[in-house]
């Protein structure tokens, strides 16, 4: 098992940055990828980046690429979202995900951590 925790939401203005972690605890050896996605209020939940634990290859959905960065630092088993200009359409909760095989599919949910954006 994986335990994931989310970390680092709370409320930004318009144009500000935020900075979002994930703790991963548990099997953290067996962890292929690590994921972020976020539910906005009243949509889908969405899929944003993902990094590979062990080799650091990174993958951003079109929408996010230049103002969302994804890493990890292997050390304290965490994964960071960084989030510059942000916007009042990134008002959501924030979720990690993790998987243990390569896949679209992500077996372990952390229980987010709210972004509110406002203006």
């Amino acid at each position: 098992q994986v335990q994931l925790a989310e970390s680092g939401g709370g409320l930004v203005q318009a144009g500000g940055s935020i900075r979002l972690a994930c703790g991963a605890s548990g099997r953290t050896f067996s962890i292929h990828t690590m994921g972020w996605f976020r539910r906005p209020p009243g949509k889908e939940r969405e899929f944003l980046a993902s990094i590979s634990w062990t080799g650091g290859n990174t993958y951003y959905v079109d929408s996010v690429k230049g103002r969302f960065t994804i890493s990890r630092d292997n050390a304290k088993n965490t994964v960071y979202l960084q989030i510059n200009s942000l916007k009042s359409e990134d008002t959501a909760v924030y979720h990690c995900a993790a998987n243990v095989v390569p896949s679209y599919t992500y077996d372990y949910w952390g229980p987010g951590t709210q972004v509110t954006v406002f203006t």
